[in-house]
C-alpha cells in the first residue's frame, strides 16, 4: 500500500478535502504553472490521450478530475455530442467554464461539481472516460476506480495520463532531482499555496505507477489493459475497456 500523502500535513482535514482547498487556492495559476513545470509537453501528451480516444468514435466523454478542462475542451475534437468535465474544486471548474465559454463548447461540455468517488451517472452512461493527472489524488484509489468503471459503458474506453518515474539511468536520476528541488521551489516562488506544488510531487513520487497500476486495474475487472511510458518515463498513458 502506498503512503497516503495529503497536501496539508498538520490538517484535519481529510485528503479529499485538502485536494479541493488547494486547488480552489490555485485555481487561477495553474494554467500557466503546468505549462512551466512540464516544459509544455503536458500539452502533447494530452493530444496522445485525444487520438486515443478519438479512434473508438465515442459519443459520450466523461472527463474526471478536469480541473481547468483543458482534456475535455480538446476531447471536442472527438466530435463527441456529450462531454462531461468532473472535478470536485468549483474554483478550477469555474476557470474552465470561463474557457469553455470564450470557445463556444457550451453546448458540447458540461462542467459539473461533484465528487469522483460517489459521482452522480447511472451504470453505463459514458463511451469513454478520460483522467489526466487526477487519479493519484483519490482519497480511495480503488473505490474511484470502481466508481469509473460503474459509469463506463460495456465495451467503453478508459484512459488515464498520470505522472510516473523513469527506470532507466540518467533519467531516473534527473527526474528525482527536478520533482524534489526544482518543481516545489517554482511553488514556493510563484504559487499562493505553497504546499501546492510540494504536495504535486510528494503525490506523483507515492503513486503506484506501470505494472502495480495495470495490476489495480485489473483486480477493479477492466480488460485489454496497456501501459505506454511517455518522455522517458515521467508520465504514463493507460488504456484499458470493460
Amino acid at each position: 500500500m502506498a503512503e497516503k500523502v495529503t497536501p496539508y500535513k498538520d490538517s484535519d482535514l481529510s485528503k479529499k478535502e485538502q485536494v479541493t482547498k488547494m486547488f480552489d487556492a490555485i485555481s487561477n495559476e495553474y494554467d500557466g504553472l503546468n505549462r512551466v513545470i512540464s516544459f509544455g509537453i503536458d500539452v502533447k501528451w494530452r493530444n496522445k490521450v485525444v487520438d486515443i480516444v478519438g479512434k473508438t468514435n465515442p459519443d459520450s466523454i466523461l472527463d474526471i478530475a478536469t480541473g481547468t478542462g483543458d482534456l475535455a475542451i480538446n476531447l471536442a475534437k472527438t466530435k463527441a455530442s456529450r462531454i462531461v468535465g468532473l472535478d470536485i474544486s468549483d474554483g478550477m471548474l469555474e476557470v474552465g467554464r470561463k474557457k469553455i465559454k470564450n470557445l463556444q463548447l457550451n453546448k458540447t461540455i458540461e462542467m459539473v461539481l461533484a465528487d469522483s468517488e460517489n459521482m452522480p451517472f447511472d451504470d453505463n452512461s459514458f463511451d469513454a472516460i478520460t483522467v489526466a493527472f487526477g487519479v493519484r489524488n483519490f482519497e480511495h484509489l480503488e473505490k474511484g476506480l470502481a466508481e469509473i468503471y460503474r459509469v463506463l459503458n460495456k465495451g467503453g474506453i478508459f484512459v488515464v495520463l498520470e505522472t510516473s518515474i523513469p527506470t532507466k539511468t540518467p533519467f531516473k536520476q534527473g527526474y528525482r532531482f527536478y520533482a524534489k528541488n526544482i518543481l516545489p521551489l517554482i511553488g514556493k516562488l510563484f504559487s499562493k499555496d505553497k504546499v501546492a506544488y510540494q504536495y504535486l510531487s510528494d503525490s506523483a513520487a507515492s503513486f503506484p505507477y506501470g505494472q502495480a497500476f495495470n495490476n489495480i486495474l485489473q483486480k477493479i475487472g477492466f480488460i485489454g489493459i496497456e501501459n505506454k511510458p511517455q518522455t522517458f518515463g515521467v508520465a504514463s498513458i493507460y488504456i484499458a475497456k470493460k
